[in-house]
């Protein structure tokens, strides 16, 4: 028990050994030299770690689609293939319909391959069901079994044209940013752009001008397919700046991909769609109503970024780290020179000395009476009486 206490009140302190080894001393330097070149390469050069980081960034964004098409017979323009019409981030263009015509409420067969009957209890199973066009009523009427809500109802197996001139169409985007932690605001495009320019990654890469089938093929997307059945498509604007460098080179890019990508061939649910109705009055007052499922592209535009601007204590942290780690390559060496050579057990005598208050006592008296020989105070023969005594 005393044992223990005693070793408990102990103090170790560093002591410098030096080893002239090439083995150990090659792998210390180049230890040291590789912390030296990741400090200086990847966390100050790179990574920038002497900046001040700010991630948190406000920004608005507003869209405007142009371009005009034909379907059904009919011109359409924006007000008729846009959803919504405001010009949020956040918007769809259809580029196909199912219009189902003079719908009035009343009772009407449910078309469909699994609602096809033969008696009324064939439609039992179908009570309560939500997968329908109204509300069952369990009866079977002209093969098929019967719903009350709007009818005639909509048969949506039907395959219509999509309107082959959205690929043309072009997206114009505003975005501007502010840093809030820097109080910097910035947009993604002067104000002497030529406007009548086409995003292209090389040669236009700060157009807010984008043309939905370049759109789509930056997102290794088929428009055919996309325009039968619909799709998310994200447009990614990433603002990466560097506020010590000037204020002009704070510059968006551009990325897209294909969203729904993972349900692109899920037999459930594929493809983007929705339904709308517009709504009329006859003379005599009945209600009646177009129903309209829409097919489109679903555009969904994001915004991120960060940036950094030089900052003292950012930088003399990661230099006080980077000095810190150099001694890890003292750590490694002293593993092998400790655990791996054949003159471990020299090297460990040599590295680790325990010493005593008894030690260090006699150590100095020792050497107090060398210092009294010296200078002639004492004998020899006194020298030899104090150290009998």
């Amino acid at each position: 028990m005393l044992g223990c206490i005693t070793d408990f009140f102990t103090y170790e302190t560093t002591k410098s050994v030096v080893v002239k080894s090439w083995l150990v001393g090659t792998i210390n330097r180049f230890v040291q030299l590789l912390i030296i070149i990741y400090f200086v390469g990847w966390v100050f050069l790179h990574e920038r770690s002497y900046q001040t980081k700010s991630t948190g960034i406000e920004s608005a964004v507003m869209t405007k689609v142009k371009g005009f098409g034909r379907y059904n017979n009919q011109v359409m323009d924006v007000a008729d293939y846009v959803v919504p019409q405001q010009g949020t981030a956040v918007f769809c263009i259809i580029t196909r319909l199912i219009v189902t015509v003079n719908q009035t409420q009343g009772l009407c067969p449910q078309y469909g391959r699994k609602y096809v009957c033969t008696q009324n209890s064939d439609c039992d199973k179908h009570l309560g069901s939500n997968l329908a066009n109204g509300i069952f009523t369990g009866n079977c009427l002209e093969g098929y079994c019967e719903i009350e809500g709007w009818c005639p109802s909509e048969n949506d197996t039907v395959q219509t044209d999509y309107m082959k001139e959205v690929e043309n169409f072009t997206i114009f985007i505003k975005n501007s940013v502010r840093f809030a932690h820097f109080d910097i605001t910035r947009g993604n495009f002067p104000s002497d752009i030529d406007i009548k320019c086409i995003y292209h990654p090389v040669d236009h890469p700060y157009c807010p001008v984008f043309r939905v089938r370049d759109i789509l093929t930056y997102a290794n997307e088929s428009f055919s397919t996309i325009a039968q059945q619909g799709g998310q498509i994200g447009i990614h604007i990433r603002w990466m700046c560097d506020f010590d460098q000037p204020l002009e080179n704070c510059k968006p890019s551009y990325s897209f991909t294909r969203l729904d990508e993972v349900f692109e061939n899920n037999p459930i649910s594929k493809g983007y769609n929705f339904r709308f109705a517009k709504y009329y009055k006859r003379p005599d007052e009945e209600d009646y109503r177009t129903l309209h499922k829409a097919f489109g592209i679903h555009f969904d535009v994001m915004v991120s970024g960060n940036a950094g601007k030089f900052d003292v204590i950012p930088t003399l942290i990661n230099i006080v780290a980077a000095c810190t780690s150099v001694g890890l390559a003292t750590v490694l060496c002293d593993i092998i020179l400790l655990n791996f050579l054949r003159e471990a057990d020299q090297y460990k005598a040599k590295k680790f000395e325990e010493v005593t208050e008894i030690d260090v006592q006699m150590e100095s008296r020792c050497q107090s009476l060398l210092t009294l020989k010296t200078e002639g105070k004492i004998s020899e023969e006194d020298s030899g009486t104090g150290q009998q005594l």
